[in-house]
């Protein structure tokens, strides 16, 4: 009997119906390592579990893919759910990934941290971005549930504590797939339209899966985005969610964050009292030395006795206009011994008084002294000056002083 011959296709069909019909692989669980991770355009993820003694080619189509809440990465241990079966145009088995969670931990604990890291390292929990709230907030936009007793427990704090503010609510679903997506709008619209100038955004307390939407990347960049202060007020204190890192400030429940909004009416009105208290007391302490100040005023000489205090005035002018002259005498007097000292001085360097001691000064016509005989020449008319006159003499010859001798 000849043998049957097959093409290789039929044998992959063939190992594709086996597979199928098995149902031990139609829903297994693998733990294993992802190594070649590889995201598509598609939309498609395909990526190999491994351990120490094998590996496994798996693909996750983008509807399951969809569902992910954490971004899977090379050397991750993850448990990964689906079916094996063959792909026959390549003869080879690979596992149909439909669910996909990391070992040992929650896939929402790895999202939270992957987004944390991510949004960190961009700068959003920066406190140099962070606003400061405003010390009295005339309107408050609350972010959240309509339903929900988070709204009124605000609500009864924020009337109770500083019911001057004025309160806007923005309802939103607080939970579900729809929710991010409605409470980033909700803080774009307060700012596009500056409905508030604080805005408080959460919800009461549940699991994490509960209080998810506030760990959404929308939401954390709409409130990085907000240029009205954000209290993020999330489920209970222990709490801690991406909106906690990014808001302006974290509060501890909502409760709390009503508490943060708005001062205390109480600790307003004390303070009021005590100002109060403390102007009367100055006002009283000015009142007083005002009136001392008049009473001592009153007892003045010049109020008392008017005419006393200008015969006081008036002898007090004439002590000081004899002052005056006594001090211009001096004065007048120290000028003249001074003006007698520098003419007498003067007097004594006068080349008069040289002449009278019977020496003569000699010019030339122009009057200009001589003090040597190269400043004369041959011919030169020169002038002498005595006490009682002048003689015009020509010159008729130089002889030059040397060694002393002529």
């Amino acid at each position: 009997m000849q043998p049957q011959i097959f093409e290789v296709s039929q044998i992959n069909e063939y190992l594709k119906l086996r597979f199928e019909e098995d149902d031990f692989l139609q829903s297994l669980l693998i733990r294993g390592e992802i190594s070649n991770y590889k995201l598509y355009p598609s939309g498609h993820h395909y990526f190999t579990l491994k351990d120490a003694g094998g590996q496994m080619r798996c693909v996750m189509f983008k509807g399951s893919a969809y569902r992910l809440r954490f971004r899977p990465e090379n050397g991750m241990k993850v448990i990964a759910g689906g079916r094996v079966a063959v792909f026959p145009r390549d003869g080879a088995y690979q596992l149909y990934c439909t669910e996909l969670t990391p070992d040992g931990v929650g896939d929402l604990h790895v999202a939270f941290e992957q987004l944390k890291q991510k949004l960190s390292a961009e700068g959003l929990f920066a406190q140099e971005h962070k606003t400061p709230l405003p010390r009295y907030p005339r309107c408050i936009g609350i972010i959240t549930s309509s339903a929900g007793a988070a709204l009124h427990d605000m609500l009864r704090i924020l009337k109770k504590r500083y019911p001057l503010t004025r309160v806007r609510l923005l309802a939103v679903r607080v939970q579900g797939e729809q929710a991010p997506a409605e409470i980033a709008s909700a803080i774009a619209y307060a700012n596009r339209y500056q409905v508030a100038d604080l805005l408080i955004t959460g919800r009461g307390g549940g699991s994490i899966e509960d209080l998810w939407a506030f760990n959404d990347e929308r939401v954390a960049r709409a409130i990085f985005a907000s240029t009205i202060p954000i209290i993020s007020a999330v489920g209970h204190e222990p709490d801690v969610t991406i909106s906690d890192f990014v808001a302006d400030l974290r509060a501890a429940t909502p409760s709390n964050a009503a508490e943060l909004a708005v001062p205390d009416q109480g600790e307003l009105r004390q303070k009021l009292a005590m100002t109060n208290s403390m102007l009367l007391s100055l006002m009283s302490k000015r009142l007083k030395a005002e009136r001392q100040r008049v009473s001592a005023l009153s007892q003045a000489r010049v109020l008392r006795s008017p005419m006393n205090y200008y015969n006081d005035k008036r002898l007090q002018l004439d002590y000081t206009h004899r002052s005056l002259l006594a001090a211009s005498q001096r004065l007048l007097y120290g000028k003249r011994e001074r003006f007698v000292r520098l003419t007498a001085s003067l007097d004594a360097m006068s080349p008069l008084k040289v002449l009278g001691r019977g020496y003569s000064m000699t010019s030339k016509a122009n009057g200009k002294l001589l003090r040597a005989v190269g400043e004369v020449t041959l011919g030169d008319t020169i002038v002498t000056a005595l006490p009682d006159g002048k003689i015009l003499s020509a010159v008729t010859q130089i002889q030059e002083d040397t060694n002393g001798e002529f």
